[in-house]
């Protein structure tokens, strides 16, 4: 077994896992505590009435609210299910609160002299309103009653109690951020799942590509930071800090593998001799664990080398390059998924009509519907269904643009194609390779196909339709920016993150027919070929359209996801990425991006790291981040296949602080 050990819960010493009214010692903490991401920690009540409290064993008592409801007031669950949004406001946002809810949780780190110590921190739920005044009770109130040895923290639970403690002194309510707390924490789950398989440990780059054998199926690749090109094995562990939106975590969740960061990996290795060794690998969301195997197991390949996404046939007849506003959902199958989604983009932002509000209409026992929640989001009265559709449409419509651009379909690429013997030829070698299972051939057979998309001459006719599809920002000399849009990507299933080519440095026509060609030639490199092949996608079936776009300078771009992609079972929040400049410096890894998550239900948000940053957003900005989030889910109703489909959203905020959304496809989840 590795020095990664799964954890379980101490087991409570009372009856019936509470202690009311005590101090509460380190032993008794040990006695009644549980696990949560590797931290022990309970469950603390504050009665304010009865000026008492009770220390809860979360074995036995999984919820706050259900505890006070039964045990203190008498009620049964039936009563307390009928009026549950009534009963979480008296308890979670009324001023005048009766209680006070919380959770404790133990930590180490270093003291100057590298001394392990101890200490406690406090918090309340991510929705909880506490304003200064009842923090700063809720936190006396503990600190009275806890071993004075352990040195006790406040942790803000959303911006709002960030924003409340800034009238309040450090001395009088010491405190940590998130960020601070976890920012360094050896072990971070990024996808959730199991595998067993070999590890392949590589100490850098070179060590990478030159890995012999190569990697298959059934290994789980370790190293400082993923490649974007890996290819698809059995799971991934890192060493260095990367996000949940990471490419490399896109295709973890779209290939449902494991990925975690793990921090002391080369330590491990060494120690336990991992390299090469048969592991049993899990990752979930408050645990990753890695234990080494006796001998290697009799697997079966996995289902996904039975995997077959259908596409629909493109259509290949001749149309014109059409400005994006004017495509809609259907028009993929000629101008691709990325181009087609942009065109329904701008109908729902300008029609108004779509019923964006379908997510909150599913039920979420023992509620009907969040349909209350989501009013209260937008601010407007709970009235009927159709006024609130269109509160939530005006919403996005203000919050919210969709890039101009013209979208080249796909008939352009087709006579390209055509129109040369070699590039026939070169198709003809790489399909009869696949069907031969040629995998030694393929990267030379790509490469070259590759070199010759770039490198051969238009037809005059493309040309000239290329050329006049964006007239006036080319005669201006406008910087262009040139985006794939295949109709293999962008799918339920696969994503495609990060496999085709965008060129954002365009000027002039002679720039744009190469980086035209180059988006196409992007279409059979060796990654994307392998990919799509073991997916079940036939290269006959494959084509690629071309967004061109006038460039906009960003002050903050980034990416948000329509889920909480390390905890499946949370509906409320929405994920967010984002960094000064332009997103792809979030996409492609270039720089650690700020992270957040945003409730879309009860409201609020919290910073969970920091990035390169080293500083957090203003608040103002991060108040924006939010009406954006909820835009993303509002979306989510209207993109998903189903209402509760999350989304993949790829964002800008120009430097006039409006914001503008360039890509929207499914998330793997």
């Amino acid at each position: 077994m590795s020095a990664i050990t799964e954890s379980a819960a101490a087991t409570p010493h009372s009856a019936d896992g509470t202690v009311v009214g005590e101090n509460l010692s380190l032993p008794l903490f040990r006695t009644l505590s549980g696990v949560l991401a590797g931290h022990p920690y309970l469950k603390v009540v504050v009665d304010r009435a009865e000026h008492t409290w009770h220390l809860l064993d979360t074995a036995v008592h999984p919820f706050h609210v259900n505890y006070v409801a039964t045990r203190v007031l008498g009620m049964d669950l039936e009563q307390l299910d009928a009026r549950l949004d009534a009963f979480n406001a008296s308890v979670y946002t009324d001023p005048d609160r009766r209680f006070l809810l919380g959770v404790l949780s133990l930590h180490t780190d270093e003291d100057r002299d590298s001394r392990e110590r101890s200490f406690l921190v406090l918090e309340t739920t991510e929705a909880d309103t506490m304003d200064a005044g009842l923090l700063t009770e809720f936190y006396t109130f503990v600190r009275e009653r806890v071993d004075g040895r352990l040195p006790l923290l406040l942790k803000p639970a959303n911006h709002g109690q960030e924003h409340e403690l800034t009238s309040v002194s450090d001395a009088r309510l010491p405190r940590i951020l998130s960020h601070e707390l976890f920012g360094n924490r050896p072990r971070t789950p990024l996808n959730p799942g199991e595998a067993v398989g070999r590890l392949r440990y590589f100490r850098d780059a070179r060590e990478y590509r030159a890995a012999a054998p190569p990697l298959g199926w059934s290994d789980i690749v370790a190293m400082d930071c993923l490649p974007d090109d890996v290819p698809r094995v059995a799971g991934f562990i890192n060493s260095a800090p990367i996000t949940p939106l990471s490419h490399t975590n896109v295709l973890a969740a779209g290939w449902g593998i494991p990925n975690a960061i793990v921090r002391d990996l080369d330590r491990l290795v060494e120690t336990d001799r991992l390299d090469g060794a048969w592991v049993r690998y899990r990752v979930r969301e408050d645990d990753v664990s890695l234990a080494l195997l006796d001998s290697a197991p009799a697997l079966e390949a996995p289902t996904w080398h039975q995997q077959r996404i259908r596409l629909q046939p493109p259509l290949l007849e001749d149309v014109p390059a059409l400005a994006l506003h004017r495509l809609r959902h259907a028009d993929r199958d000629r101008y691709g998924t990325k181009a087609a989604n942009l065109g329904e983009l701008h109908h729902v932002l300008d029609s108004r009509t779509a019923d964006l509000t379908a997510f909150y209409g599913r039920a979420r026992p023992p509620r009907r519907d969040l349909y209350g929640y989501l009013a209260a989001r937008l601010d407007t009265p709970l009235g009927d269904a159709a006024t609130l559709r269109q509160e939530a449409a005006e919403f996005v419509a203000s919050t919210v643009a969709a890039p101009d651009g013209v979208a080249l379909p796909f008939a352009l690429q087709h006579r390209f194609l055509t129109s040369s013997p070699a590039i026939q030829q070169g198709i003809g070698k790489l399909k009869m390779a696949l069907e031969l299972g040629a995998a030694d051939a393929l990267d030379s057979l790509c490469l070259d196909l590759q070199h010759l998309v770039r490198h051969t001459p238009m037809p005059d006719e493309v040309t000239r339709r290329i050329s006049q599809a964006f007239p006036a920002p080319l005669a201006a000399g406008s910087r262009l920016v040139v985006r794939s849009s295949s109709n293999a990507e962008d799918l339920p299933g696969f994503s495609a993150a990060g496999v085709y080519d965008s060129i954002t440095t365009v000027r002039g026509v002679g720039e744009l027919l190469d980086a035209v060609r180059q988006v196409w030639a992007s279409l059979v490199s060796p990654r994307s070929v392998r990919l799509r092949h073991q997916s079940g996608i036939s290269l006959d079936d494959t084509y690629m359209g071309v967004i061109i776009q006038e460039y906009v300078p960003a002050e903050l771009g980034g990416v948000l996801v329509t889920c909480n992609p390390t905890k499946r079972e949370d509906f409320r929040n929405v994920y967010l990425n984002c960094s000064p400049g332009s997103p792809e410096k979030v996409v492609d890894g270039t720089v650690l991006p700020l992270q957040y998550l945003y409730n879309t239900v009860e409201g609020g948000g919290r910073t969970v790291a920091l990035g390169s940053a080293g500083e957090d957003l203003p608040a103002a900005t991060r108040t924006r981040l939010a009406h954006l989030a909820l835009t993303g889910r509002l979306l989510q109703s209207h993109f998903g296949a189903e209402p509760g489909d999350p989304l993949d959203i790829e964002w800008l905020m120009t430097e006039r602080g409006d914001f503008r959304l360039v890509q929207i496809r499914p998330y793997a989840l």
